[in-house]
């Protein structure tokens, strides 16, 4: 029955977890049977999970410490993968941290050992049921059921994703479906605010709709270590924080009509559709919006909402000018 099922699947993920050493995986201390309920016990993360960590210090934390929680996670599933683990859940929230901000893949209740092959990295786990946390698992994973070490390669291109956007939700407001189909159809995650170029490319890598173009977790590891170690490649250009309104000239603007050319002009057409469910569909719908409409309509990150207030503002100038005329 289910609770046999039970025993099943907490002997596999303990089985699974005290087999792995290594600085940025979570350790296995011991595990209790003989009482109920049955538990595995781990070292202990002062700052807990990575997704609530990165909410609750939303613009505390540096970029280049930032990119040093990414690269620990990459190090982390470095080593998994050259265990022939494929995790299959890689996630923010299935991530701890310490207190001197050390990242450790934890949560192996997915996890799956790959057939020892020479062509490791085309080995693949194929599941035939259960549910598959879409946001985060390549289309191929979800189309077919088959994961791989290059499935996981995408899932940390959204866990990565997640780190340099503080914690927001990868593709917002979107259902599942939504998801599916956009990412099926090219769609890619923007790059978050202030996220460095060079780090939004390596997601990009990471999304390859071609599994065996995307980096080896390897190869992810040096290219972050080579970012940490010449910082100054990371200030050559915000991927994300171009404030395109600054550029915006009456003759420009004047070509603008719709809520949607508008959001895309300063970069946040993310939030189109979010705008529009919410009645906001011409420009002198949203003349009048303060701080709190903009958290109704669904915009978490307060930068985002800075830079939109601000578009919103220089739109109302431009009308008392006479620059604009809706």
């Amino acid at each position: 029955g289910s609770s046999h099922k039970n025993r099943e699947d907490f002997c596999v993920e303990a089985s699974i977890m005290g087999q792995f050493d290594h600085p940025n995986v979570i350790a296995l201390k011991g595990v209790i049977t003989r009482t109920r309920p049955m538990m595995i016990i781990t070292e202990f993360l002062e700052n807990g999970s990575l997704d609530n960590f990165l909410k609750s210090n939303d613009g505390r934390l540096t970029t280049l410490q930032l990119v040093g929680i990414g690269r620990g996670v990459a190090a982390g599933m470095a080593y998994l993968s050259e265990m022939n683990f494929i995790h299959r859940d890689l996630a923010a929230r299935n991530i701890l941290v310490s207190d001197n901000l050390a990242a450790k893949v934890s949560d192996f209740g997915l996890s799956r050992e790959l057939d020892d092959s020479p062509e490791n990295e085309q080995s693949e786990y194929q599941t035939q049921g259960g549910k598959i946390p879409v946001r985060w698992t390549a289309p191929e994973a979800i189309r077919y059921r088959k994961f791989s070490s290059a499935s996981d390669v995408w899932s940390y291109g959204i866990l990565l994703w997640e780190i340099m956007s503080f914690g927001e939700r990868p593709y917002w407001t979107w259902d599942n479906f939504q998801v599916m189909d956009r990412v099926e159809g090219g769609y890619r995650l923007p790059a978050p605010m202030k996220c460095p170029k060079v780090i939004h490319n390596l997601m990009l890598d990471c999304w390859d709709k071609e599994k065996t173009s995307r980096p080896k977790f390897a190869d992810i590891v040096r290219r972050l270590d080579e970012v940490i170690r010449s910082p100054d490649k990371m200030n050559d250009e915000f991927a994300g924080s171009r404030i395109r309104y600054v550029e915006f000239s009456a003759t420009n603007m004047s070509m603008v009509k719709s809520v949607e050319e508008w959001l895309e002009n300063i970069n946040m057409g993310r939030y189109a559709d979010a705008f529009v469910g919410s009645g906001y569909v011409d420009i002198d719908h949203i003349r009048h919006l303060e701080d709190d409409d903009l958290l109704k309509i669904g915009i978490n990150l307060i930068g985002h909402r800075n830079k939109i207030r601000k578009s919103i503002k220089h739109i109302n100038q431009k009308l008392e000018t006479g620059e604009l005329a809706i």
